[in-house]
């Protein structure tokens, strides 16, 4: 059940120019699932909206949980400000996340683009305990790694791309992919959205399934300011109209669904 809650940070470091990771004692851990995510509420009260960010880890003993986001505006920035020891609250668990049923007996490809690479960390731990064989490209601007290490301890194969060619691969996922000449049955990204377009077009003509968790601005993180709705072939039960709420329904989907 979604509730607002307090957490208590545990700890927080920079992981590479404007990336930050902070670990928080909350409860929410507890039942939270690869792809889904939370909203953190600054302090400060001239900003109101929660800041949706994606879980990118939980403890062993799911009493902690591992965020991983980028401190790009005033609210993140806010919070990449914030000591261990400190509370904040938290709007969660929300959204739907990747369904790791479908993936049973299946090689899984999972890409990740910028800021898109945390929430596919814990995906790619829960399938490594599965025993499901999974191969991570990771795609930067630049040098700048970060997570590239955790995923070389739960991934069978790690590989980078870097769009200035100063790590890795030069270009995107799917020009790592090509290079490497990496195969497999399914394909879990998140990313930025023209990176997301290419996966499900790569998909589409590889005859490959694949699942994308959509990144979007959020005001109510719960259905009902329908700020963050996205386009579907089919019709959405709640709205009767060709579009679907990326925070309830989301934000990950199947790719054949979405229309981006």
């Amino acid at each position: 059940m979604k509730s607002k809650q307090k957490a208590t940070i545990v700890s927080q470091e920079q992981l590479a120019p404007g990336i930050w990771s902070m670990w928080l004692k909350t409860d929410m851990a507890a039942d939270a699932h690869p792809g889904q995510f939370v909203g953190v509420y600054p302090k400060d009260g001239s900003r109101l909206l929660m800041r949706p960010i994606s879980i990118c880890d939980v403890s062993d003993d799911r009493t902690q949980m591992r965020l991983v986001y980028r401190a790009g505006g005033s609210g993140t920035k806010e919070i990449s400000s914030y000591a261990a020891g400190e509370e904040v609250y938290l709007l969660g668990v929300l959204g739907n996340g990747y369904d790791l049923t479908k993936m049973q007996g299946k090689k899984v490809i999972l890409l990740g683009g910028g800021i898109g690479i945390p929430p596919m960390l814990r995906l790619a731990k829960e399938l490594d305990a599965q025993g499901i064989r999974t191969i991570t490209v990771l795609g930067y601007a630049d040098a700048q790694l970060f997570l590239n290490q955790d995923f070389e301890q739960a991934s069978d194969f790690v590989y980078v791309a870097t769009m200035d060619g100063s790590a890795g691969t030069k270009g995107t996922v799917i020009d790592a992919m090509n290079a490497g000449m990496i195969m497999g049955d399914v394909i879990c990204a998140c990313g930025p959205m023209p990176m997301l377009r290419a996966v499900k077009q790569y998909a589409a003509d590889m005859g490959m399934k694949a699942y994308i968790s959509l990144e979007e601005r959020m005001a109510c993180g719960v259905g009902a300011c329908l700020g963050c709705v996205t386009k579907t072939k089919e019709k959405d039960e709640h709205t009767h109209v060709n579009n679907t709420r990326i925070c309830v329904e989301g934000p990950v989907f199947d790719a054949d669904v979405v229309d981006i």
